[in-house]
């Protein structure tokens, strides 16, 4: 509800801050052929070691996490930054000792994504590389049969 009394910067406060916490998943594109499904994920930035793709009979799960450009500890604040340069006067600082994070629109965080099949997926055949930014999981299509016949003996 908008009052009077709150201000339109108050509310894009409001809304950058509902930005920030939202979840945010990555790019995909699903193929499907006669005998596999091709996940495609855009993972830019990503370290190949956070990625884990876990499968079931029909649905693939893919997390990861993306670390901030710039540690917390990298970035003081300003009060920190006033206290370290005090009493490391005389010292030389490394220019990356002294960076200070002005901007970043970079998504960073952990992350999960899923999907499902309608098809049973091979779990022996999964293949999985990261190039370019770009995930690509093929899973084959088993050929499993849940239906069963059974011969009636007299």
């Amino acid at each position: 509800m908008i009052t009077l009394r709150t201000s339109p910067f108050d509310l894009l406060d409001r809304l950058e801050q509902q930005v920030s916490q939202a979840e945010r998943v990555p790019a995909a594109e699903v193929i499907e052929t006669n005998a596999s499904y091709t996940v495609r994920l855009e993972l830019p930035g990503v370290d190949r070691e956070s990625i884990d793709v876990k499968a079931t009979d029909r649905s693939l799960v893919i997390s990861a996490e993306r670390p901030p450009t710039i540690p917390a500890a990298a970035n003081p604040t300003p009060a920190e930054a006033n206290a370290e340069a005090n009493a490391d006067a005389n010292a030389n600082a490394d220019a990356e000792a002294d960076a200070q994070q002005l901007l970043s629109e970079f998504r960073t965080g952990t992350w999960s994504r899923s999907f499902r099949f309608a098809k049973p997926l091979d779990r022996d055949q999964l293949e999985a590389s990261y190039r370019d930014g770009i995930l690509e999981i093929r899973a084959a299509k088993s050929d499993n049969r849940t239906t069963v016949s059974v011969k009636v003996e007299s």
